[in-house]
């Protein structure tokens, strides 16, 4: 798949999950490109240097009054079949997952990041040839900072990878589709 196709289906992710945010309340600011072509992502300029953005910030007012969160959206096709685990599990670039950890330390929000996972693909490697489950998953960078699988270095700058059990289901897939 080339950078385009992945680009306009993590777009796609990206919207749905800011879609289902909105009809739960949520107001949603989304951290666009700005400049076309450069190939990064948004930023957030601070004191400690530049930092690779979440792809929103959400808030929503309520009695006591409010919330907000950062999020990450990513749109995966399927959990990963982690074989030596014989467990499900998804994951990020890691030079991503090192940035969002300095924005944990830096925001006074709480840092979400969500998968979203639709159905009918069947995870790579499983054995079984079963259809891993489908939905939006996610939690927390503060949760997620102590319970990293492991990392590897096998693609592109390394990814980091949790277990599913780690990953709350949020949603499930019918919810976030509609």
């Amino acid at each position: 798949m080339s950078f385009d196709e992945r680009l306009k289906e993590g777009l796609a992710g990206e919207s749905l999950i800011a879609k289902w945010l909105i009809r739960r309340g949520w107001t949603i600011l989304p951290a666009y490109e700005k400049i076309q072509q450069d190939f990064k992502g948004p930023r957030i300029i601070s004191a400690s240097g530049n930092l690779i953005a979440p792809d929103m910030l959400s808030f929503r007012f309520n009695e006591n009054g409010g919330e907000v969160h950062w999020i990450e959206a990513k749109s995966k096709a399927a959990f990963t079949w982690y074989r030596k685990g014989r467990t499900y599990q998804d994951g990020i670039d890691l030079h991503c997952w090192k940035d969002y950890i300095r924005l944990y330390r830096l925001a006074p929000w709480p840092v979400w990041l969500m998968f979203l996972h639709g159905p009918g693909q069947v995870a790579k490697d499983n054995p079984e040839g079963q259809v891993p489950p489908t939905g939006l998953f996610g939690n927390t960078i503060r949760y997620l900072k102590d319970c990293p699988d492991h990392e590897s270095t096998k693609w592109a700058r390394g990814m980091i990878y949790w277990n599913i059990a780690d990953l709350r289901r949020i949603a499930e897939w019918e919810e976030v589709f509609t």
